[in-house]
């Protein structure tokens, strides 16, 4: 595993894409419509401006108590995200996750985004999955004290 390339792990031959100016609302409906968890945002030219993910939803948007409806994915993505290259091992691209505690890992091209990896392309669906529940029950506990 740790030799193979980015470029043989990507799952999804397609983006989840929206502009910077969508609502978190609209950004749901896509991500539940697409069954993802986590959008690109770009301009429409695969530059890419940040990410949006499900971690984004509930600490930026619901635990901060903002509205969805009027939130813009500019007001709570993460801008600039760390990236890697399709050419990257696996085990590099893990360390950038683990490094700046990451779920999701954008892949740039020559500046242009190509797919995004996800923790559980390199630990499997169950361990993401229970990881997911842990996340999801702290900040539930952390909203309610």
């Amino acid at each position: 595993m740790p030799e193979r390339r980015i470029s043989e792990v990507l799952r999804d031959p397609f983006l989840v894409q929206m502009p910077p100016n969508a609502t978190v609302s609209e950004a749901a409906m896509e991500m539940s419509n697409k069954h993802v968890a986590s959008i690109v945002v770009t301009e429409g030219n695969d530059q890419l401006d940040g990410i949006f993910t499900e971690r984004d939803m509930i600490d930026r948007v619901i635990a901060a108590g903002r509205d969805p409806k009027t939130t813009t994915l500019a007001d709570v993505m993460t801008p600039h995200p760390v990236t890697v290259s399709p050419q990257a091992t696996v085990l590099q691209a893990m360390a950038e996750m683990r490094d700046n505690n990451l779920r999701h890992l954008p892949v740039a091209d020559g500046g242009k985004v190509v797919g995004v990896v996800s923790i559980r392309d390199f630990v499997g669906d169950d361990i993401a999955e229970l990881d997911h529940e842990r996340q999801f029950a702290r900040t539930v506990w952390e909203t309610l004290r």
